[in-house]
Formats: C-alpha cells, structure tokens, sequence
C-alpha cells in the first residue's frame, strides 16, 4: 500500500508567531504516528520559522506556490530553489485559488512542476472541476486534461503527488461523498497508468475538498484515495491532528 500523506495548506492565515505555535502542535501531538507523511504549507514569510520547529521531526515542509523562473526580474515572485533553502520539501501547485484568482494555466502550472523537479522539489498538483463542471457531466474531460497537460513531457514522475479538490467543495462545507471522490480518484488512477504505465503505482492522490474530522475516516477508507489536502481544518492542531490520526488508522496496519 502508498504510504499516506495528510497536507495542511495554510493559505493567507496566521502569522509568524501563529505559525510556529502551529507548527509545534502538530509536531508534538503526532510524534508516535507512524506510516506516511505529515506536511504542512504556511505562508511564504513563516517558511523558514516553520522549518526551524519541525526540522528533524516527522513534519514535512511546503511551499503553497513557486514561479518557475530560478531568479531575475519577476518582482513579488518565489524561486523554487528560494523554496528549497527556506526548508521546503514540497511544493503545492495548480490549486484552484491559484487558477481562479491568479489566471494560472495548465501550461503554466506544467512548467512549475517541471522547474520544481529539477530544483529537487516534490510537487503537489492540483487538480480538480468546477461545480458548473459536474452538473455538466465534464469532470473527466477537465480532470483529465488538466492531468496531461500537467505532467506534458514530463518523464520522471518520482515525488509527485496529485490532489483531486473538486471546486464546488473547497470551503464551502459541501464534499464529495467517499463514493463519489473514490470514483474520480480511480479515473485519475487510470490516467496516470497510461501515462506511465507501472511507475503510476507508486504516485500517492489526495482529496481536498472540505475534509474534517468526521469524514477522513470514510474517505481514508477507499482504495485509491491515499490522503487529503486539507484547507481550513488545518489551521486548529487539534482538527488537523484528529485528520491526520484518522487517516492513519485506515490507511497503516
């Protein structure tokens, strides 16, 4: 089986302070789980504080975005390599936020992921349809093609992570039922198989989409989902730790 990953994205919230204090809290209250990832994605500012809590511990360290330029005249950006000497492990990109209010493209988002890989940074990418998108019965058609053009001529696939966030449920209190987000995660599944055939078996898909305590376990449950990108629930240690502990227990035996 994957080895789980549960991922808080801190979005615009907390500062420097707030973070460490967040930092720490996850960090102490999961030292004895075991059998997949921890990551968390504060602010660009508290990247460096952050990593100073949890360097050595069981949490990983992301970025919530990249440019994909490594330096020069790109005011307000962050290089990947920035990134990487601020402690970053991971790097979140393409999420709907990212694509809806910033104009982030599939072509765009491709050529972060590629300068993520080459910088040594694991990607996470985001994927993921609208809710006019559903009701039009279109959401393999846009999750699909955001897959491809995602990972376009990209051949080493080692460290990726993809995260399926329908947008009709990210902090709006709606989700997707397990059934429901199994069924895309297993299209996704088969994607990526023929993408890359059996070196697909070892790249980990997350649900992002409103995940709380009360349902990571169902979700968790399914058998291509292999952990979540969690919003909102990740800001509060004690709703972030219960996701992760949850997860864990359905996906580690």
């Amino acid at each position: 089986m994957r080895p789980w990953m549960v991922a808080g994205n801190w979005k615009m919230n907390k500062t420097i302070g707030e973070a460490v204090e967040l930092a720490r809290a996850i960090k102490e209250g999961t030292a004895e789980v075991k059998g997949g990832e921890i990551v968390v994605a504060p602010v660009f500012t508290a990247l460096s504080s952050v990593y100073g809590v949890i360097k050595g511990s069981q949490v990983r360290l992301a970025a919530q975005n990249i440019y994909f330029e490594e330096k020069g005249a790109f005011t307000g950006e962050v290089a990947p390599g920035m990134a990487k000497d601020a402690g970053c492990e991971y790097v979140i990109i393409g999420h709907s936020e990212r694509r809806k209010y910033f104009h982030e493209t599939d072509a765009s988002v491709n050529a972060k992921v590629k300068k993520a890989l080459e910088t040594g940074l694991k990607p996470i990418l985001c994927v993921g349809e609208t809710e006019e998108e559903r009701e039009q019965g279109v959401t393999e058609f846009v999750v699909g093609l955001q897959i491809r053009r995602g990972l376009h001529a990209i051949e080493n696939v080692d460290g990726i992570t993809i995260a399926y966030e329908p947008v009709w449920a990210i902090g709006t209190g709606k989700n997707a039922t397990p059934d429901q987000a199994q069924e895309v995660h297993s299209f996704i599944r088969s994607e990526l198989d023929k993408l890359y055939g059996p070196k697909a078996g070892s790249l980990r898909v997350l649900y992002g989409g409103s995940v709380t305590a009360d349902n990571i376990g169902d979700l968790a449950a399914m058998n291509d989902i292999d952990g979540a990108l969690v919003g909102g629930a990740s800001l509060k240690s004690e709703t972030f730790i219960s996701i992760i502990t949850g997860t864990a227990k359905k996906r580690w035996s």
